[in-house]
C-alpha cells in the first residue's frame, strides 16, 4: 500500500499514512517507521528531477563529492533537499554499480558517467530549460 502511495504521489504524504494505519488497524507509530527504515520511501515531496551523485569509492576517488558541492551551490540546496520551485531534488547514493563510468550522476533515468564539474553545468542548463530529461 505504501508502495502504491508513493508511486501515484511521489512520495507517501502524513495524511495517507495515517489512513493507511487506520485502515490496517496499526498503530501510526508503526507505519512511519517503516518509512523512515526504509531509503525507498520518501515523507516529503521531491522535485520533477532527481539527480543522484554517487558516492561508491571509485566515484568518491574520481571526484564526486565536489560534484555534489557542484549541484549543491548551483540549486542552492543541500543533498536531500528539493528547490523551492520543486525542479529539483539533489541526493548521494553510495554506489550505482557502474564503477568504470566513475564519476556517475543521475539525473531521473539518465546515466552520466565520466562526469566533470563542467558537464553538470550543461546537465542543470538541460532541465532548467528544457523541463524533466
Amino acid at each position: 500500500m505504501l508502495q502504491d502511495v508513493q508511486e501515484l504521489f511521489g512520495y507517501v504524504p502524513k495524511e495517507a499514512a495515517l489512513m493507511i494505519a487506520k485502515s490496517l488497524n496499526f498503530h501510526p507509530v508503526d507505519i512511519f517507521s517503516i518509512l523512515s527504515f526504509y531509503s525507498q520511501f520518501y515523507i516529503e515531496p521531491r522535485g520533477e528531477n532527481i539527480i543522484k551523485v554517487c558516492l561508491g569509492t571509485a566515484c568518491h576517488v574520481m571526484g564526486s563529492a565536489e560534484i555534489l558541492d557542484y549541484f549543491s551551490k548551483e540549486l542552492n540546496i543541500k543533498e536531500g533537499e528539493t528547490t523551492k520551485d520543486n525542479l529539483f531534488t539533489l541526493e548521494k547514493v553510495m554506489c550505482l554499480g557502474c564503477c568504470g563510468m566513475a564519476p556517475v550522476v543521475t539525473v531521473n533515468d539518465n546515466f552520466y558517467g565520466r562526469c566533470e564539474i563542467r558537464k553538470t553545468g550543461h546537465i542543470l542548463k538541460d532541465l532548467a530549460t528544457g523541463g524533466k530529461k
